[in-house]
């Protein structure tokens, strides 16, 4: 049986939000314990990373994409409601925040063996400074993947009735999230030089954060460039059919 765009994007959109929310829960367990949330991270990366759930994450990242391009490059107008911009907002920007951290996470386990586990994920954080980025990579995804929820299922008389338990489950979750990954980071920050990473040869780091560099620069390239042709690739249509005398909706 076939399924309708309403419907793939739905799919889709469940896994990515599912894999959203896993991750903003093992943020949380940081509220806890470290090594709390490094078990809770363990069993994350368990069903992630192997194969059906790579197939599953990277298959329905690219079927929600794609189905995003073919809406711009079909939209007829950019008259809309507030909650429809807040969302495409969210979803637009949530690659370009998203790139660096699978470049730097998976990419780096594919290519160098590098874990990533919350000691050397928060550890770099904290020597770069950039704490709070690991939050903003997945706020935004969990915006719009809530805002896509409500708007695909509004109508169901269920929905409507949790609908103030929703809300507090959509702020409360990211708060949660940013509490668990403050304290992973006092915890990280505090520990002795002996229980973090060990460093990497300075030409060997030099080399990999190059090459890490690269595939960022391409993949940002990729997906700028794929937004801009859908949306110029629409307003030519919609152009050549007013020209044609044809009626845009």
């Amino acid at each position: 049986m076939r399924l309708s765009a309403r419907q793939l994007r739905l799919a889709s959109g469940l896994v990515l939000l599912s894999y959203i929310s896993m991750h903003l829960v093992t943020h949380a367990f940081g509220l806890w314990s470290l090594d709390l949330a490094e078990r809770g991270l363990a069993w994350t990366k368990a069903l992630w990373q192997s194969w059906p759930g790579t197939v599953a994450l990277y298959g329905a990242a690219a079927a929600h994409f794609a189905l995003a391009l073919r809406t711009i490059y079909q939209r007829r107008h950019w008259g809309l409601p507030l909650i429809e911009i807040i969302r495409l907002w969210a979803g637009f920007s949530l690659p370009l925040l998203l790139i660096s951290h699978v470049v730097t996470t998976r990419l780096a386990l594919e290519l160098f063996g590098v874990s990533s586990d919350y000691h050397r994920i928060v550890g770099l954080l904290v020597a770069s400074g950039n704490e709070g980025w690991q939050i903003a990579l997945l706020a935004p995804g969990w915006l719009h993947g809530c805002l896509g929820l409500w708007i695909s299922l509004r109508h169901v008389e269920l929905m409507r009735r949790l609908k103030p338990a929703l809300i507090v489950c959509v702020v409360a979750l990211p708060l949660l999230s940013a509490g668990g990954f403050g304290r992973m980071t006092q915890a990280v920050a505090a520990a002795p030089p002996a229980a973090q990473s060990a460093p990497l040869d300075a030409a060997a780091a030099a080399a990999r954060r190059d090459r890490l560099a690269v595939w960022q620069r391409t993949i940002t390239t990729l997906y700028l460039g794929s937004l801009i042709g859908a949306f110029v690739g629409g307003q030519i249509r919609n152009r050549t059919e007013r020209k044609a005398g044809q009626p845009v909706a």
